[in-house]
C-alpha cells in the first residue's frame, strides 16, 4: 500500500516501472541515468564530494569512472536517486528560469523543511526520503500531484 501510495504521489503507474532487479534492465537504463546525473551536477555547479553522496555516498573512483566513462552499470539505488534528482531538476526548471532552477540547490531556503539552508544540505542529509519530499514539494507547487 505505501509503494502504491509513493507511485501515485509522483504520479507513476505501477504496472510501467522498470524492474530495477533486473542487471539487463539496469544495463539498458543507466547510460542515460549517469549522463542525466552528470549533467545535472555541471548545471547545478555542485562539488563533486555533494554528487558523490547524492549518489549514495559512491566512492571517489567510482564517481571519476563513471565520469570518465560515461558508462557503466548503476545500482537499483543509484538509479532510484538519480530517478529522483531528474524529477527535481525537472520540476525546478518548470516552475523558474533556467538561471534559478541551477541555483535553487545552492541558495538559501526559507521554507522551513529546509531551516534557512540551501536544500541541497536536505538532499544529502535526507537520502531518498529527503529526495522524495522535495519532489513532492516542487511537483505540488507546479500543479502535479
Amino acid at each position: 500500500m505505501a509503494t502504491q501510495t509513493i507511485a501515485s504521489d509522483l504520479g507513476l503507474d505501477l504496472r510501467k516501472l522498470p524492474d530495477l532487479t533486473d542487471p539487463g534492465t539496469r544495463k539498458r537504463l543507466s547510460p542515460a541515468a549517469i549522463q542525466a546525473v552528470l549533467k545535472i551536477a555541471d548545471k547545478w555547479g555542485l562539488k563533486s564530494d555533494d554528487a558523490m553522496r547524492l549518489l549514495g555516498g559512491i566512492s571517489n573512483g567510482r564517481y571519476f569512472e563513471l565520469k570518465k566513462r560515461r558508462k557503466g552499470v548503476l545500482t537499483q539505488d543509484e538509479l532510484t536517486r538519480i530517478s529522483l534528482l531528474i524529477g527535481i531538476f525537472k520540476a525546478l526548471n518548470i516552475l523558474f528560469s533556467e538561471r534559478l532552477a541551477n541555483q535553487w540547490v545552492s541558495r538559501p531556503n526559507s521554507n522551513p523543511m529546509f531551516k534557512n539552508q540551501p536544500p541541497l544540505v536536505f538532499l544529502v542529509q535526507g537520502g531518498m526520503p529527503g529526495m522524495l519530499a522535495v519532489r513532492r514539494l516542487l511537483d505540488s507547487r507546479r500543479g502535479g500531484r
